[in-house]
């Protein structure tokens, strides 16, 4: 992974992924929905998280020598400075309509918060205008609304003026908090985030070690998990029943940042928590039917419940995988990642429309029960990137000081 040929070909496929995305600005401002060929998704509300993610994913852009991503950055990010923020109550909407209005039940959720802090973040060290301003607005009230000091946790969502908190917490949510927080550090936030993502990461490492190193996702608003939640809708987008293959190999390359981040300061359980969440999502996830690719989730023995090949499963894994190597030196995450990026190769990676087939089915053939269209390109881009970036900082701080993957 480290040779200069598959850095070429990490860097050609960037490109062209960046090249599929230059037209999601939304008339509304932020980001649309784009579809299987690249084409704005109109009838679609603008959805804080994509907008975010457009953000941070054309700020690398940028950061890269791309000027052609800086009218990207800035119309996204004028979203979140625009319609997505609630100007009356503050907070960012979930989505808003072709009206303009948020969209109902207008709730404030941290999973779009997150990546409004993550998008400030990319904003900030692109040196785009209002980045700076936008990750001191969005980190206050990520620590005002969402942090739960006495938990060690992020709660869930709010109603739009911030009376009720919702009863359910979960851990998506947590863990882009988790890369929002060392990505804000980074920029210029105040470090008490990275000890903060260590309280996260910690309850994760307890919850998994305790389950074989399946992750609970769902929880009431006192922690205690609920194993059965959603089973009723196992292919619930955010909210899946079960355990989430692709977080598990997510949860493991962050916790292998915080590693990096903290130095010396880092905690002896952090390694080997990656290491074995990396091998339960492998062992449950990868080929485990017959074919090739991750089943999106499983129960709480292994058995997949959702067969679905989700895209951003494999670039979960080929960034882990990687990740895993650089800390460790291990062949056997060389290996993995060189199986798991031809598979992204050759089913994944669309030559003819762009970008890569957000789902596939059991017989890796292009479908749509989960994700329709190709909304965003966060996941795909990043595993162009961390495969040759250092372990801190995080991508855009790593790119910016001169890494270009």
């Amino acid at each position: 992974m480290d040779s200069d040929e598959h850095g070429s070909r990490l860097a050609a496929e960037r490109q062209r992924l960046l090249g599929f995305g230059l037209g999601t600005a939304h008339p509304l401002g932020g980001a649309a929905w784009l579809d299987d060929a690249g084409n704005p998704d109109l009838e679609r509300p603008v959805q804080t998280w994509i907008t975010a993610r457009m953000v941070h994913v054309y700020g690398l852009g940028l950061l890269l020598g791309r000027e052609d991503c800086r009218p990207v950055a800035e119309a996204a990010l004028a979203g979140l400075t625009g319609p997505l923020h609630d100007g009356e109550r503050g907070g960012w909407f979930a989505a808003v309509l072709a009206d303009g209005s948020p969209e109902p039940p207008a709730e404030k959720s941290c999973y779009a918060h997150a990546f409004v802090v993550l998008a400030a973040s990319t904003a900030t060290l692109a040196a785009l205008d209002g980045g700076r301003a936008l990750l001191e607005q969005a980190t206050r009230v990520l620590e005002d609304r969402f942090w739960d000091d006495e938990a060690g946790l992020c709660r869930d969502s709010w109603d739009r003026g911030w009376s009720v908190a919702d009863g359910y917490r979960g851990i998506n949510a947590n863990m882009h908090a988790v890369e929002a927080m060392l990505s804000a550090v980074d920029a210029g936030a105040d470090p008490v985030w990275r000890q903060r993502a260590l309280r996260i990461c910690r309850f994760v490492e307890r919850q998994a070690r305790g389950n074989h190193w399946r992750i609970p996702e769902h929880y009431d608003a006192s922690w205690v998990a609920l194993p059965d939640y959603h089973r009723e809708n196992p292919r619930d987008p955010f909210k899946p029943f079960g355990a989430t293959v692709g977080h598990g190999f997510e949860w493991a390359r962050l916790m292998l940042h915080l590693e990096a981040a903290l130095g010396t300061q880092a905690p002896d359980w952090l390694a080997p928590a990656a290491v074995s969440l990396f091998d339960r999502a492998a062992t449950d996830g990868w080929a485990v039917d017959g074919e090739p690719g991750f089943v999106y989730t499983t129960d709480w023995a292994g058995v997949p419940v959702v067969r679905e090949r989700m895209h951003w499963v494999a670039a979960e894994a080929v960034a882990a995988a990687a990740v895993l190597h650089r800390r460790t030196g291990k062949e056997r995450y060389a290996r993995l990642y060189r199986t798991w990026w031809e598979y992204v190769d050759t089913a994944l990676v669309d030559r003819d429309a762009g970008s890569w087939h957000h789902e596939l089915d059991v017989h890796n053939q292009p479908a749509a029960t989960v994700w329709p269209g190709k909304p965003d390109l966060y996941h795909a881009v990043q595993a162009t990137l961390v495969p040759r970036l250092p372990l801190a900082p995080m991508p855009a701080a790593a790119v910016r000081a001169g890494s270009t993957g």
